[in-house]
C-alpha cells in the first residue's frame, strides 16, 4: 500500500462512494494534463464491468421469464399427455426440460456474476477514488502556493501604490506651494512669459470637468439600454 494510500484509505470506510465514472462532476475535475492513462484505463475497466453488470442483470430476468413460460407450458403438456402420449408430445416435454435446465445452469453462472460483479465495481471505484483524491490533493497544494505567492505580491503591489499615492499627493502640494508663490510674487503676466501653464485650481476644475462628462455618458448609456429592453 503506497502513502497515499495510507492516508485515504481511512476516510473512505463506511462511505457509500458513488459510481465516479457516471457522475458528471468527476469528469469536471480533471483536465487533460491530469487525466492520466491510469485513470483512463481505470475508467474504460470500470465502465466494461458496469455494462456487464446490466447486460447479466438484464439477461437473468429474461431468464426467469423463459422459465416460468416453459414450466407453465409443462403442466398443460402433462395434462394433455395423460396416459397415453404421443411421440410429438414426449419429444415437446424433452425439449421443454432440456431448455429448463439450460435454464438453470444460466441463471446459475448469472447469480455467481452478480454476486461477483457489484465486489469488483466497489473495489475498482474505491482504487479510482484514491487516485482521484492524490489528484485533487496535488492541485489543492499547488493552487495553495500559487495564492500565497499572489497575495504576497499583491501586498507588495499595494505597499507600493499606496506610497506612490503619498508621493504624488506630496508633489501635487509642493507644485500648488510654488505656483501661488510665484505667483503672488511675479504676478499672472510674468507667469504667463515663462509658459508656466501648471495652475493647480485649474488642473481640479478640468479633472472634476471630466469625471463629470464620464458620469453623464455612463448614466446616458444604461438609460438607453433600459429603453432598448423595454
Amino acid at each position: 500500500m503506497s502513502r497515499t494510500d495510507e492516508v485515504f484509505q481511512p476516510a473512505l470506510i463506511g462511505k457509500k462512494i458513488p459510481i465516479l465514472t457516471l457522475d458528471h462532476k468527476w469528469h469536471q475535475l480533471f483536465t487533460q494534463a491530469e487525466y492520466s492513462p491510469e485513470i483512463k484505463s481505470m475508467e474504460k475497466e470500470l465502465n466494461i464491468l458496469l455494462k456487464r453488470q446490466g447486460k447479466v442483470n438484464t439477461e437473468s430476468k429474461e431468464i426467469k421469464k423463459l422459465k416460468k413460460k416453459l414450466m407453465d407450458e409443462i403442466v398443460i403438456l402433462a395434462d394433455e399427455m395423460g396416459d397415453h402420449p404421443t411421440k410429438k408430445q414426449e419429444k415437446d416435454m424433452a425439449d421443454h426440460k432440456r431448455l429448463i435446465n439450460e435454464c438453470n445452469e444460466k441463471m446459475e453462472e448469472y447469480e455467481e456474476e452478480m454476486v461477483e460483479l457489484p465486489r469488483q465495481i466497489n473495489q475498482l471505484n474505491n482504487k479510482l477514488m484514491l487516485i482521484t483524491m492524490e489528484v485533487c490533493y496535488k492541485k489543492l497544494q499547488q493552487n495553495t502556493e500559487e495564492l500565497e505567492t499572489i497575495e504576497e505580491w499583491i501586498g507588495n503591489i499595494r505597499r507600493e501604490l499606496k506610497k506612490k499615492v503619498i508621493r504624488k499627493q506630496e508633489k501635487e502640494a509642493m507644485n500648488h506651494q510654488l505656483y501661488s508663490y510665484m505667483h503672488d510674487i511675479f504676478g499672472a503676466d510674468v507667469i504667463e512669459l515663462f509658459d508656466m501653464k501648471y495652475n493647480p485650481e485649474e488642473k481640479y476644475k478640468n479633472k472634476a470637468a471630466s469625471t463629470d462628462k464620464k458620469t453623464e455618458t455612463a448614466e446616458q448609456q444604461e438609460d438607453n439600454e433600459d429603453a432598448s429592453k423595454s
